[in-house]
């Protein structure tokens, strides 16, 4: 795919005026309280399942910079107190976090027609993780493409389409529909615990930028992935994450980036069911362009 072709997908999937001039939320506009509780409606074993993957300080080939965390004892009077400190750059291909639509600009416009004048120093003025502080509640659906494709994990750069997600629904049983949060399988964690660490933000598989179209069409709130969503290496030359662009920048989309979902999977699949409710519930940081999470999966 070319960069003039990525432009003209934006064009035909941009939520751009969609929900007023002045929105923040993009497509979590489409989980109304109506799909918040029929979600909530669907639980009915009450089992939670994480879909973040453990924090493991140190250095770590797909971070941008390592997890340090200080641990403090510190007596105070009769009772001794245990603190922590964290320095965490999330973003990157390691750590399970959620991008806020203030995390990619294409062509130096961000969601809604935004310029670049909403960063400074203090972070972004205008959509950041801020907007997004009532959380992300409503239908989860899981489509997992190891499954589909009968091998316990796709191998570096595999390249997922709108194909595969039509065939998953055909073989589960269930339909993606609009307000859904969905979450891909590439079976990423299951690979690393059989053939150790690779550098997944050289190689990974992922979601081809073409499927936007399809998302958009099916009117998908949020969009998450147990790597960083797209392929890699890109398949657009010059631009590292097109995905990220069509959907962040132009339809307002949220995405997160390297859950963990082989607890999630395993859930699924004894009860023969890949919807569920999803509950995620971002750190309260205005300007900030993201944030770690630990989203649950409800059964």
């Amino acid at each position: 795919m070319t960069v003039d072709a990525l432009r003209s997908l934006l064009q035909q999937v941009s939520n751009e005026g969609r929900w007023g001039e002045g929105d923040e939320l993009g497509t979590l506009n489409l989980i109304t309280p109506a799909l918040r509780r029929a979600a909530a409606a669907s639980v009915s074993d009450g089992v939670a399942v994480s879909l973040a993957h453990d924090l493991v300080p140190g250095a770590n080939p797909n971070a941008l910079g390592p997890l340090e965390i200080d641990h403090i004892v510190a007596p105070v009077g009769v009772a001794t107190a245990a603190l922590d400190r964290f320095n965490l750059m999330y973003h990157g291909w390691a750590y399970s976090h959620v991008d806020a639509l203030s995390h990619f600009a294409f062509d130096s416009t961000f969601y809604n027609g935004r310029g670049l004048d909403i960063l400074s120093g203090d972070g972004a003025a205008k959509l950041n993780i801020g907007a997004m502080s009532q959380g992300i509640v409503g239908r989860g659906v899981l489509i997992d493409v190891p499954r589909l494709r009968g091998v316990d994990y796709l191998e570096p750069e595999t390249l997922i389409t709108a194909a595969d997600f039509e065939a998953w629904e055909a073989e589960a049983g269930v339909r993606v529909s609009e307000g859904d949060i969905l979450l891909v399988r590439t079976g990423r964690w299951a690979r690393e615990a059989t053939e150790g660490t690779w550098s997944v933000r050289e190689s990974s598989a992922g979601v081809h930028p073409s499927a936007a179209t399809w998302l958009h069409e099916r009117g998908v709130a949020a969009l998450g992935g147990d790597a960083a969503n797209d392929r890699k290496p890109s398949v657009v030359e010059g631009v590292g994450d097109p995905l990220h662009l069509l959907a962040i920048a132009g339809m307002g989309m949220p995405f997160f980036d390297n859950l963990d979902f082989e607890a999630l999977a395993v859930a699924a699949a004894e009860r023969s069911r890949w919807h569920f409710l999803f509950v995620a519930s971002p750190l309260r940081l205005e300007g900030a362009s993201g944030s770690p999470i630990n989203p649950l999966a409800i059964f």
